[in-house]
């Protein structure tokens, strides 16, 4: 299998989705749209990763519209395709629901609750990294997945095939440690009231690297 990525920013790379791409076998091929300007073909993809960014997708740049194109040929072949923050608001965008500014910022460490159980042996409340203050509506075919205290629409899966979430499952210690680095200053004014050195010093839980790859295994499957 071969696995695209669009990687929006450097310092929010696929962390462990690489990992279970090695763990079984597949290809992974990391694009950089925003600087480089190559978006992959249909044809040479058989999952679609769409990574977190500093950008809106509603920002006026033609390569955020190439993308979108590209979800919406994709979801017509059936492609399983996942999307953390930036890369699931542009599923939905691409689904025709409204990404807009949430009424607050979250940034930091916070639980997530899952809303379905249509994904087999994921907990009830898991620990995840936001990095937030857009949200999207939840597309009208999808089922919600995941809220938070704050943010009722925290992901949402759609037909077995494709899982969107607001927040971050796939950051290692050392992804974390870069945003944080790179973009700590982002957490002025976040609701969850955190300083770069609290999230940094917060360990990544070891539940997160399982249920990545359970959702991977989960939209994979017979692809």
């Amino acid at each position: 299998m071969r696995i695209n990525v669009l990687q929006h920013t450097p310092n929010e790379g696929p962390g462990s989705i690489q990992a279970w791409s090695h763990k079984n076998g597949h290809t992974m091929f990391v694009y950089h749209p925003y600087q480089f300007h190559v978006m992959p073909s249909v044809d040479e993809t058989d999952m679609l990763v769409i990574l977190g960014g500093p950008m809106s997708v509603n920002d006026n740049l033609p390569w955020l519209n190439e993308e979108r194109d590209l979800i919406k040929q994709l979801i017509e072949r059936n492609v399983p395709i996942f999307g953390a923050c930036l890369g699931a608001q542009q599923i939905a965008k691409a689904l025709g629901s409204k990404v807009f500014q949430g009424s607050v910022k979250e940034v930091g460490w916070a639980p997530v609750y899952r809303q379905s159980e249509i994904i087999p042996g994921i907990p009830d409340k898991l620990m995840a990294l936001h990095w937030h203050q857009e949200v999207f509506d939840i597309p009208k075919e999808a089922q919600l997945l995941f809220s938070s205290d704050h943010v009722k629409n925290q992901g949402f899966v759609i037909n077995h095939r494709i899982v969107g979430l607001q927040f971050h499952f796939e950051p290692e210690a050392d992804n974390v440690a870069e945003m944080v680095v790179n973009d700590g200053s982002y957490a002025k004014g976040s609701i969850l009231k955190q300083t770069p050195q609290q999230i940094l010093d917060h360990p990544v839980p070891d539940e997160n690297h399982k249920v990545m790859f359970k959702i991977l295994d989960y939209i994979s499957q017979n692809a």
